[in-house]
């Protein structure tokens, strides 16, 4: 399991997802798909897209890794996960053809996640890349839209030492003559994504190019955002339910995408539009960006993890008010994270931890590395004792934010 032992998991070939796609009975062939790739906001930007088109009346399937506390959290039909029977059924199903080619977990729960939506009828499933995009097991669809949230530095051990590297990874996705929409693009990345497209003869749409906001705010741990087209002194206001402000990155991008799929004869209306962003989480179970699971103090939890993502973080605890800062956090040990640490505030009382999996780093090895940064802390062994602690030593005014490696997030007792 990649989420257990990391790179050694990666199947770097297509081989054994159409193997299993083949003894299942392709599928992934019968029904409708948007495909979401990225380095940040993938897993937002697909769940939104899933709220909508489920608010518009569509049978949606959301297929998305990894999960924070329930592995039936990666497959969900309107928002339901699917049943245990389903999971039970499918392994025993298909229990010969792992046996013949040794498949890895995530190309497992790519074709049950394919099978699933198949036997459901869905009329759509939205598909979020597991990692990078070319050699990722879902990259065996052909989509109504594909999707590019962004391009940052992570998983360089895979998938490229440049930022160019990761987006030709990241463009993989990109089919011939499909649309394909980019949330943000960079110097070094736009020329990929552009020579890409044009080689697949795929209409490529920058999201920023089309949309922008203008405005926004926090009200009551919801984002409201003003959006207009360029072009266009109409403003459009959108209440989201995910409150981190770097939602407005995401909502442009799937604005951007409702837009082609409006071009393509999907029927979605704006009001359709708008409720679905309200009621995110209800629809669609999704948690840990930003997620307020209590006040005074004030507990977030958010699956920032990577430069990007914490730098992000980071910017929306500027924008939090709070007296002092606790930070509880974990990462896992095959990863980069000096560059991650000295981004990180040297005010702030920290309460290192690890996951209970044995890809977790150390918690003595991740305080040491960020005492040496001048980030000064305790070391625990779980999660749950580095909340306990730091909730008995923040004021009712602080903010306490649990963040770094999903699987710590995933493991906070609610």
């Amino acid at each position: 399991m990649f989420s257990h032992i990391g790179a050694a998991a990666y199947k770097k070939d297509l081989d054994n997802i159409n193997r299993l796609c083949e003894f299942l009975g392709h599928p992934q062939k019968n029904f409708r798909s948007i495909h979401v790739g990225g380095t940040n906001g993938k897993g937002s930007t697909s769940h939104m897209l899933a709220a909508i088109l489920q608010t518009a009346g569509y049978k949606t399937g959301l297929y998305t890794s990894p999960h924070l506390r329930d592995f039936r959290e990666r497959f969900r039909v309107d928002g339901a996960m699917v049943p245990k029977e389903f999971v039970t059924e499918f392994t025993e199903r298909i229990q010969p053809v792992i046996n013949e080619i040794n498949p890895s977990f995530f190309e497992i729960t790519v074709a049950l996640a394919f099978d699933f939506f198949a036997k459901e009828k869905v009329d759509v499933a939205v598909i979020e890349v597991g990692l990078g995009g070319r050699l990722d097991s879902t990259n065996i669809i052909i989509p109504e839209v594909s999707v590019i949230t962004n391009i940052g530095w992570d998983h360089m051990n895979i998938l490229g030492d440049s930022l160019e590297k990761i987006a030709k990874e990241k463009a993989g996705i990109i089919k011939d003559n499909v649309p394909v929409i980019v949330g943000e693009v960079l110097p070094e990345t736009k020329p990929v994504f552009e020579e890409v497209a044009k080689a697949k003869n795929a209409p490529l749409f920058i999201a920023n190019d089309e949309f922008y906001v203008a405005e926004w705010r926090f009200k009551s741990h919801e984002l409201e955002a003003m959006v207009s087209a360029h072009g266009s002194d109409v403003r459009e206001t959108y209440t989201l339910d995910l409150p981190g402000y770097y939602q407005a990155k995401n909502l442009v991008t799937v604005l951007s995408t409702i837009k082609q799929l409006q071009h393509r004869g999907w029927h979605i209306e704006q009001a359709q539009i708008g409720k679905a962003l309200k009621h995110v989480k209800k629809l669609t179970g999704l948690h840990g960006r930003w997620e307020v699971i209590r006040e005074h103090p004030l507990v977030v939890l958010d699956v920032g993890h990577n430069e990007d993502g914490i730098r992000q973080v980071l910017a929306q605890i500027e924008l939090t008010d709070h007296q002092h800062l606790h930070i509880v956090t974990g990462f896992v040990k095959d990863k980069d994270i000096s560059k991650v640490l000295a981004l990180l505030p040297k005010e702030a009382h920290y309460y290192f931890t690890r996951a209970q999996i044995p890809r977790a780093l150390p918690e003595d090895e991740l305080r040491l590395r960020a005492s040496a940064l001048g980030l000064e802390g305790v070391a625990y062994p779980d999660v749950n004792a580095a909340l306990k602690a730091a909730l008995s030593k923040a004021g009712k005014h602080d903010l306490v934010l649990v963040c770094g490696s999903v699987f710590v997030v995933g493991e906070v007792e609610i």
